[in-house]
């Protein structure tokens, strides 16, 4: 089995996100017509620091591309992982962004909540917000981040640690209100939750990206670069490989679980290079450095 990965690379942030979309096939089958689900990073952000978090015009470009297949309805979903989601998404201008779009807004960390059994990884049983199963085609809209658990946090992680319900888990997850086992393997659970939670389509945007102590904290940089593909394995195994990451456990096991072609000699790379995309990234992270 073979995926398809485009990269695209252009500092106006819309611009990046139509090159990297535009060269895609089969997108008007998860548009057109359906519930579109947006999901972007949201993990945490102060009035001082926005960057661990997909910014508000990233969201923006990409609400835009996605009304051009009118669909029947799109929700910018979100759940946040170490705060409050609509804070965060006022610290950030999503909120506004939202009403100026005129789509809908979602709070997943909210109850009621219900279980929902995973076939695979430490924690079989997660409580989730039952408004998330009325999504026909989840977008995963995630930052070009590393992480300092699970490696890196792209498409895959932006869905499985955010759909546990903030408000039954806690905020962050990791101080539990309920006892639970997603961090005894972080990989397994995130894998696991990507094969009973399908992504439609993931997108990374390094508006900016961040390496070294994430996912907040890390050394930031505009990339200029988006990833997209119908496969988020396949987009975040290009997306690890960028990052310096060639064999991130989650991803390979998510390949093992039949999610998607973690595999590189089996990705199909259109737009940049993946060669060019290491440098263009390694450029970018030198000169945030220096």
């Amino acid at each position: 089995m073979r995926s398809r990965v485009s990269i695209s690379h252009n500092h106006e942030i819309e611009t990046a996100i139509r090159g990297a979309l535009d060269v895609l096939d089969g997108l008007s089958e998860l548009f057109v017509g359906k519930h579109v689900a947006i999901k972007p990073n949201d993990t945490w952000a102060s009035r001082d620091d926005l960057t661990a978090c997909v910014q508000a015009d990233t969201v923006r470009a990409v609400i835009r591309y996605v009304k051009g297949y009118f669909p029947r309805k799109i929700t910018v979903s979100g759940g946040a992982g170490a705060g409050e989601t609509d804070e965060i998404f006022r610290l950030l201008g999503i909120d506004r962004v939202i009403r100026e779009e005129g789509v809908e807004f979602f709070d997943h960390n909210r109850p009621p909540f219900r279980p929902v059994h995973l076939e695979h990884g430490p924690h079989r049983e997660v409580m989730v917000n039952g408004h998330i199963f009325d999504y026909d085609t989840v977008v995963s809209l995630a930052a070009h981040k590393e992480h300092h658990l699970a490696a890196v946090t792209l498409t895959m992680k932006n869905i499985a640690m955010s759909y546990p319900a903030g408000d039954f888990y806690g905020h962050p997850r990791a101080k539990s209100l309920h006892p639970h086992g997603m961090f005894d393997d972080i990989h397994s659970f995130i894998a696991a939750m990507c094969r009973r939670f399908p992504i439609g389509l993931g997108i990374i945007a390094g508006h900016p990206a961040m390496t070294g102590t994430g996912p907040i904290g890390g050394l930031t940089f505009e990339s200029g670069m988006v990833i997209a593909s119908k496969d988020c394995v396949a987009a975040d195994s290009v997306g690890a490989h960028i990052l310096g990451h060639d064999r991130v456990a989650h991803v390979i096991e998510a390949e093992r679980l039949g999610v998607g072609v973690a595999d590189l000699s089996n990705i199909d790379i259109i737009g940049v290079r993946l060669p060019e995309a290491v440098w263009i990234f390694r450029d970018g992270e030198r000169k945030a450095a220096a």
